[in-house]
């Protein structure tokens, strides 16, 4: 029972009288039940084309579940604010190389500036860390964004772990804004082929996979449609 309902509503709830007095005298409720109309018959899903044979091959991996120790990066007291960000890309640099592609490459010239950010820090392309408890374990992961050339953006997500950093999360694109949303890390990316809509991709903690996954994507018009042009007055008589 609402417990907004008056008293007296109450009272009339004796056995086998309670359904007809509710009904009938209504307790004189302004704020009792009312019908809201006729409801709409709900459909279920239609499976289309269910004798679609069974995926056998292998689908191509893009790599999301990819993770990586930091190699020799300590993390005291398992507190990812004590730890320098440009060491730890620096760290991952020195690992690879020479890896250009996947979720350890990075562009050439991007790799010697970082390599360069104790002598030019003003050209150091790692840009100002932030902190937040993606993962839900009490402690919070390390979101470190990579200035690259062609106007792209590296986004790395590290989790303390066993006394040290495993990036959990890392991907490119020409990021226009990245937010935090709870436990989720929001990507806004530009879209090249629809002008006007950009996409937006939520990075979620998976603990089954024991990474950050891209758990939801979508377009979004972020330009409103420019309203129709106006007909122009037409000439009056004698014009």
């Amino acid at each position: 029972m609402s417990p907004y309902r008056p008293a007296a509503c109450a009272a009339l709830l004796v056995p086998g009288m309670a359904a007809a007095a509710l009904l009938l005298s209504g307790c004189d409720d302004p704020g009792g039940l009312r019908s809201a109309g006729p409801t709409p018959t709900a459909a279920g899903p239609v499976r289309l084309w269910p004798d679609l044979p069974p995926v056998t091959s292998p689908p191509y991996d893009y790599g999301e579940i990819d993770t990586a120790q930091v190699p020799g990066v300590k993390v005291p007291g398992g507190d990812v604010h004590r730890v320098n960000p440009v060491a730890v890309v620096q760290a991952e640099v020195a690992a690879h190389p020479d890896q250009y592609s996947g979720p350890d490459g990075l562009y050439e010239e991007t790799a010697r500036r970082i390599r360069e950010c104790e002598d030019r820090p003003r050209a150091c392309p790692v840009m100002t860390p932030h902190y937040r408890d993606l993962t839900g374990d009490g402690k919070d992961e390390l979101i470190i964004g990579i200035r690259m050339p062609d106007q792209q953006t590296g986004l790395r997500v590290y989790m303390p772990e066993k006394g040290g950093l495993t990036r959990i999360m890392s991907t490119v694109d020409q990021v226009v804004g990245v937010q935090l949303a709870g436990r989720d890390l929001v990507v806004r990316v530009v879209s090249a082929g629809i002008p006007g809509y950009e996409y937006r991709t939520a990075w979620s903690w998976d603990d089954q996979q024991r990474t950050m996954l891209p758990t939801r994507d979508e377009i979004i018009r972020v330009k409103p449609v420019p309203p129709p042009p106006t007909a122009s007055p037409s000439p009056g008589p004698g014009a």
